[in-house]
């Protein structure tokens, strides 16, 4: 985060400057009062009078100079802490996203955020003012009359006791409130990604229940918080018109004995309000401190959590590794809190120009497996080794510019064809994009649309077919040329044709690469160099294709199911 500090300093002048020149105004209006100056003394008005309003001028200029320099500093630092939330973030491993939850970590990076930026800005507007007023007052008041002080004293102390009690109510409920906004947040994002779901088994009227409840939470809490703000402002304002009452009452007696000018006592009413105001003005934003402070909890949360992919301090050179040979080495692997591991004793090598195919039941740790080879995890045990290195030991940038991985849930982000296909090489060529649509059976489609390349694509990917973003994520990896391609069950949304051609377009073009498949379709594998079979974590046959239906059972099991679902149909 950038300093501020110069800047802050800057503003508490200003601050003190503009505070200074507003108490100083009421006691050149009681001297005038005072002296029974009239009409006639011509200089003395004019040089009262243009003192006045030099220091008004004066109170000015410092007044906007301290709320610019307090807003430019306020939305500097809710920069820094966005982009400093971001930037953490995006070095977070899956254990620590669904510990927090995508919609929890953007209220966190904007409403938070906010909060934390409001707060500051009226903390350097007002609360740094506001102890200087009220100081200054108490001091100035003094100088007018010391017999009044008692009032002075109660009216702040009544007022601090109750805004004391006020604010302790609304601590837990500010807490409360930003938790249940991460709900809502993570309610509506469920609807909105479901929205096809909720459709298709009829559930529009239960998820507009349970939004509702949500919702009603939230409105509860904030109708509490209403409450206690709306008892605020009205007991404010109660205790300063008492106070002036009092000053009134108490002054008069004292202006009438001879102990007190009446100017004195009009600047004495004035410095009482501006005490008084002062404290309303803390007021203000003490009743922002407690949710910003919740806020700030929360950012610290996310920013106190340390990654568990962490960059090796020391890592190995980038030439120890390019040929894009992988090896797992006894590795394993267990979530968080599983009582039994994902992945046990798996060994493999996979070498390049050649093909591995990963198959096995659902849940037996395909996906599991191919997170580990470009880090997105760390084992739990073993080691997982890219040309003899440990993946832990070299540079994130380094491994991950090496590994062109293809998820099993295809991602596309909002822009257009070229600038997601370049999203691993920013300098790749028209052509070089035309190639790459051609291997992966998708330039068919793009040149049918009016703009080509530059066709807009939504977030996700949501204006193309669940086929056309698998394609064009298979052009996007073949686009950044990697060592090491990972396709993790990337062909399940193509037809038997498509994903024949496409399957045999890739092969010349990933020659000299390693490939590693997941497929679900014992046809897509058919023809791979080795086949890894898994079975509950376990790797239970390697092999080749015709290898395995004499030697695995798991594998022959998988090849005649997949057979009589073909001649079924």
């Amino acid at each position: 985060m950038r300093p501020y500090a110069s800047l802050v300093a800057v503003i508490l002048v200003l601050q003190l400057v503009a505070t200074m020149a507003s108490l100083y105004l009421p006691s050149l209006n009681a001297d005038i009062i005072d002296r029974g100056i009239v009409q006639t003394d011509l200089p003395y008005i004019w040089r009262i009078g243009g003192l006045m309003l030099a220091v008004s001028a004066v109170q000015a200029v410092a007044q906007i100079g301290a709320t610019w320099g307090a807003a430019r500093t306020a939305m500097g630092i809710g920069r820094d802490v966005r982009a400093s939330l971001v930037e953490h973030v995006l070095g977070f491993s899956s254990r620590e996203l669904g510990e927090f939850g995508a919609p929890s970590l953007i209220t966190r990076s904007t409403n938070d955020v906010q909060q934390v930026q409001q707060v500051t800005f009226m903390a350097l507007v007002m609360l740094v003012a506001a102890p200087i007023t009220g100081i200054g007052g108490v001091v100035m008041a003094m100088r007018q009359d010391v017999g009044l002080s008692p009032l002075i004293a109660v009216g702040v102390a009544v007022l601090l006791l109750g805004m004391g009690l006020i604010i302790a109510r609304m601590v837990p409920l500010f807490r409360a409130n930003q938790l249940q906004l991460d709900a809502v947040n993570r309610v509506m994002r469920e609807q909105i990604t479901g929205i096809r779901v909720i459709r298709a088994f009829t559930r529009e009227r239960e998820e507009r229940e349970r939004f509702a409840r949500t919702n009603a939470e939230l409105t509860g809490i904030g109708l509490r918080l209403g409450d206690l703000m709306a008892l605020m402002f009205p007991f404010v304002m109660l205790v300063m018109n008492l106070s002036s009452v009092g000053v009134i009452w108490f002054g008069a007696s004292r202006v009438e004995s001879g102990a007190m000018e009446v100017g004195a006592l009009t600047a004495y009413i004035s410095y009482l309000i501006q005490i008084l105001m002062s404290i309303m003005m803390a007021t203000m934003v003490a009743t922002m401190i407690p949710r910003a402070t919740v806020s700030a909890e929360r950012i610290e949360a996310v920013l106190g959590t340390s990654t568990t992919l962490v960059a090796p301090r020391d890592p190995a050179p980038p030439d120890r590794v390019g040929r894009g040979v992988v090896s797992l080495r006894d590795v394993a692997f267990s979530y968080p809190g599983a009582e039994a591991p994902v992945l046990c004793d798996i060994d493999l090598t996979a070498r390049p120009g050649t093909t591995t195919a990963v198959v096995g039941a659902t849940g037996s740790g395909k996906t599991t497996l191919m997170r580990l080879i470009p880090r997105l995890a760390d084992v739990s045990d073993g080691a997982v080794e890219l040309d003899g290195t440990d993946v832990r030991e070299l540079a994130p940038e380094a491994l991950w510019s090496m590994v062109g991985l293809v998820p099993q849930r295809p991602y596309l982000f909002s822009g257009t064809v070229a600038t997601n296909l370049r999203f691993g090489r920013p300098d790749a060529t028209d052509d070089e994009l035309w190639e790459a649509l051609r291997v992966a059976q998708a330039d068919d489609f793009v040149r049918a649309t009016e703009l080509g390349l530059d066709h807009p694509v939504s977030q996700g990917g949501g204006n193309v077919s669940g086929g056309q973003r698998q394609r064009l994520c298979i052009a996007r990896a073949l686009v950044a040329r990697p060592a090491v391609y990972l396709f993790d069950d990337s062909f399940s949304a193509l037809d038997v044709a498509t994903d024949a051609r496409l399957r045999q377009a890739l092969r010349p073009h990933t020659r000299e690469a390693t490939v590693i498949v997941v497929a679900q379709r014992v046809s897509t594998i058919a023809e791979a160099d080795q086949i890894v079979v898994l079975d509950q974590g376990r790797v239970v046959g390697v092999g080749t294709h015709d290898e395995l239906l004499e030697s695995c059972e798991t594998y022959a099991e998988i090849a005649r199911s997949q057979q009589h679902g073909e001649v079924a149909a």
